[in-house]
This record gives C-alpha cells, sequence and structure tokens, in this order.
C-alpha cells in the first residue's frame, strides 16, 4: 500500500494537524514506510503463540462483588443541588 500527498493532507486534515508544503514529501515517506513495516508484520505466522495481557503471566487478585452505598446517603445526597426522598431530583428530559 502507498500514500499519496493527497492521503497525506487528507489524514493531517482528520489528525487536525497543520502540515506545509514543504512537509508533505518527507511526511508522505515516513507514513509508507510505517505501512511497509505493518505489511511485513502480516507475513508473520502467529497460529502457535498464545494471546496476551501483558509480558508477566499473572492472575488478578478476586474479590466478592458486593453492592455497597458506603452507608453515607446524607452526604451524598448534600451534594446534589436537589433531592427528594432519599433520591437525586433531575429535570424530566422526555415527555
Amino acid at each position: 500500500m502507498s500514500v499519496d500527498q493527497a492521503t497525506v493532507r487528507r489524514v493531517a486534515h482528520l489528525a487536525r494537524i497543520a502540515v506545509r508544503e514543504e512537509e508533505l514529501e518527507p511526511l508522505q515517506g515516513e507514513l509508507n514506510a510505517i505501512l511497509a513495516f505493518v505489511e511485513q508484520l502480516a507475513d508473520l505466522d502467529v497460529s502457535s503463540i498464545e494471546p496476551m495481557t501483558g509480558v508477566i503471566p499473572m492472575e488478578l487478585p478476586m474479590r466478592e462483588d458486593v453492592v455497597n452505598d458506603g452507608h453515607i446517603p446524607e452526604l451524598i445526597l448534600a451534594n446534589a443541588p436537589q433531592s427528594e426522598g432519599g433520591f437525586f431530583t433531575v429535570p424530566k428530559v422526555v415527555e
């Protein structure tokens, strides 16, 4: 895959990056080099490699999922602009 200068302009526009005309050619070369490297990665056989989430094998500690309101509803509701009956009061948004 090859990137032309029009594509470089479009990518720069989408990324909201100001690119001068004299910067287009070097950026085009850099983007083409990146894409060539990615194409090399596609040629690798990774079928025997197990997917992993990190470089160090570990198990995360598990805890029981318990609903807890912190036992301080009065302090939490004190931050609300309006409350009623132990709940936040919000303006109606759906008719």
